[in-house]
């Protein structure tokens, strides 16, 4: 009856009615049926109605599939109807994402994604990019409940590292000392302790690599002195600043992922007060302050320093000079960032609390020892904020139902991850969990699952444009008005609640994260303003505001922006930054620093950082803020640009379009009179 028929792709090809019959007699089985003739003569039926609508002109693969629906509903088949076109449904999803994963490869041989800003654009990082693109797509389709995927794909939610949903977990603060003192097997044979502080570095290094080998997320030594030390007690000060130096080198020179990245390194210091722990303190510093090889700003590691009264906050602590000097090496580095371990949510863990990454912290435990070592979050998920808001109409009590429900549905999402990571084995992760990193591992033999030792990590539901959130609600955000900051507070305090509620329900650790724009930045501004169009002081820029912030472009005093910012780091126990930016670095200027930070701990923060630009000319290493594109010293174009943008630091050129516009709004944080918080 029909010679041709047109495909999706355009190309016309032989009909063949028998594929009519083999898809219907399908159809049919799925629901019990098992009468060929039947689908045979539907098949007929089929065929004189393309002759009826199309009188011998050529039709397309997607007419022959609405008039085999068509006809099985006119023919009474409703079973057998409801069936093909779930059938259907689940073909187009399929050919739908096999012609996305093309898009993104094409786009990948181009370029890497720019998303991750410390991903180089090397033939290995593309490699794996394009494998990671292949990833999210049998996740999306084949794994994920569907009403979960869809959340995803239209932008309520956004499941973070998603490449990596079933292989591994997101990050780790890495029991440095128990490696170190007892040797370590990373793959081809046994690595026995170090004798002296460059080897104690070198390997801390090693260790670094090997473990962001088996994860997608950061990694970090909770207690960097303390570990350290033993390894320093008979060196000299110039001994250990050559082995910190290198350490330094190693950190942003040996890759990790098969050669995309330098690991995502973090190191915590600050309160060991032994002669050997202050040395790694003080010569870590100096080794970050002196730069890389021509003076350049080295990227890793991000340095936290631990602030305690009685060990290092106050003159007359022991270790209150170091505190002094890493303020001078903030203002000339951006790093190290400081966390305070006196706020109220930190300071019923004692000596125990550390951050890792851009703001990653990990302490409650409800399944065992409420340690840092050997824990660190296994995913996390964040929510579109901003579009309940919209959706809401200026309705709270519709905006707190939808919240609700968007909350169930993300922890359900994440106990759905949790299970299928669960199900992995110890061989799965052979360093992390076969040389027991993970607190309880070293227990587990090779074949067994890692459920029983996950069980410490943190799943966390994260959130993104409270700023934005507040206007869409209020007409103005936390920064313009006081009645708009209690409804801020009003809001996280309610996802603290949603997140607690969820820990009761599942027995797990979940937590809400403060969550950073990183992989997150534009994507959901960008979906939203398609559907609900420019909004002003909603969808207006590139990009939404990072969690709980006070927008970059508003103009505020930096004492002003704390005391707003920091009543929010209670609620975020899975993590919380926030910061202060200056026109240039504050290198004569570090009394006003130590002020802020001072101010910071009183404003009850638990992790803060002083931002700045710092520009580096690759042919002169002159450095400091220069202004245009070519350097005021040589003239040349080859400028690298370090800024931090959500937490890590990085060079601009590998900022995508949001954080770009994002970087290009801020403006300097006026340092005016304190005021009271």
């Amino acid at each position: 009856m029909f010679a041709k028929i047109l495909k999706r792709d355009g190309r016309e090809v032989q009909f063949d009615e028998a594929k009519i019959t083999a898809a219907i007699f399908k159809a049919a089985k799925a629901v019990g049926g098992a009468d060929k003739e039947m689908a045979i003569e539907l098949t007929l039926d089929v065929l004189k109605h393309l002759k009826q609508k199309y009188n011998g002109g050529l039709f397309g693969v997607e007419d022959v599939q609405d008039a085999v629906e068509k006809v099985l509903i006119e023919k009474g088949h409703a079973r057998t109807a409801k069936a093909y076109i779930l059938y259907r449904n689940q073909r187009t999803r399929i050919r739908d994402a096999k012609s996305d994963l093309m898009d993104a490869v094409a786009e990948i041989l181009i370029e890497t994604s720019r998303e991750n800003a410390n991903v180089s654009n090397s033939p290995s990082a593309k490699m794996l990019q394009i494998a990671s693109a292949a990833s999210k797509a049998y996740y999306l389709d084949r794994l994920i409940p569907e009403n979960m995927a869809i959340a995803h794909k239209r932008g309520d939610i956004h499941i973070h590292d998603l490449d990596f949903y079933g292989k591994t977990l997101t990050c780790i603060q890495i029991p440095l000392g128990k490696l170190l003192t007892n040797g370590f097997n990373n793959g081809h044979g046994f690595i026995r302790p170090p004798k002296r502080p460059a080897s104690a570095t070198a390997l801390a290094a090693i260790i670094l690599q090997s473990s962001q080998n088996d994860m997608h997320g950061g990694q970090s030594f909770a207690f960097f002195d303390r570990d350290m030390a033993p390894f320093m007690e008979k060196a000299d000060d110039n001994e250990v600043f050559q082995a910190m130096e290198a350490l330094i080198y190693n950190l942003n020179s040996m890759h990790s992922r098969a050669g995309a990245q330098v690991p995502f390194s973090s190191l915590n210091i600050g309160c060991d007060t032994t002669p050997a722990g202050r040395s790694v303190a003080k010569n870590i510093l100096l080794a970050f302050e002196k730069g890389l090889g021509r003076g350049e700003n080295p990227i890793f590691p991000n340095i936290i320093f631990r602030l305690k009264e009685g060990i290092n906050y106050n003159p007359g602590d022991p270790n209150y000079d170091l505190f002094k000097l890493a303020i001078r090496v903030a203002a000339k580095r951006l790093n190290p960032t400081f966390s305070f371990m006196d706020s109220s949510f930190n300071a019923p863990f004692g000596d125990q609390v550390a951050y890792m990454g851009c703001r990653t912290r990990v302490m409650a435990n409800r399944r065992g020892p409420a340690v840092t070592d050997g824990r660190g979050n296994l995913s996390f998920t964040s929510i579109n904020l901003p579009r309940l808001a919209i959706k809401a109409e200026r309705n709270l009590m519709k905006f707190y139902q939808n919240l609700a429900d968007t909350f169930e549905l993300t922890a359900e999402q994440l106990y759905h991850r949790y299970r299928v990571q669960a199900a992995l084995k110890v061989r799965d992760m052979p360093f992390l969990m076969g040389q027991g990193l993970y607190i309880d591992a070293d227990r587990l033999r090779l074949g067994d699952s890692i459920e029983d030792v996950i069980k410490n990590g943190t799943l966390s539901i994260g959130f993104i444009g409270l700023a934005e959130t507040l206007v869409a609600l209020t007409g103005s955000h936390h920064g313009q008005s006081e009645e708009a900051q209690a409804l801020g507070e009003e809001i996280v305090a309610f996802m603290r609640n949603q997140i607690d509620k969820a820990c009761d329900r599942y027995d797990l650790n979940y937590t809400l994260l403060a969550t950073p724009a990183e992989g997150l930045s534009g994507r959901f501004v960008g979906i939203d303003r398609k559907e609900y169009g420019i909004i002003p002081g909603v969808t207006d820029k590139d990009y939404y505001t990072n969690s709980f912030h006070i927008p970059v472009s508003f103009p505020i005093s930096a004492y002003d922006k704390m005391r707003l910012e920091g009543v929010y780091h209670k609620y975020t126990n899975a993590g919380h930054i926030s910061y202060v930016e200056f026109d240039a670095p504050p290198v004569n200027n570090l009394g006003a620093i130590e002020d802020i930070i001072r101010h910071m701990k009183n404003c009850d923060m638990g992790l803060a950082a002083i931002n700045f630009p710092i520009d580096f000319c690759d042919s002169c290493g002159h450095l400091g803020v220069i202004d245009g594109d070519a350097c005021p010293a040589c003239g040349t174009t080859s400028i690298r640009r370090v800024r931090r943008i959500t937490g890590y630091l990085s060079t601009v050129d590998r900022f995508n379009d949001a954080k770009i516009s994002e970087l290009k709004h801020r403006v300097i944080h006026k340092i005016q009179k304190k005021v009271s918080t």
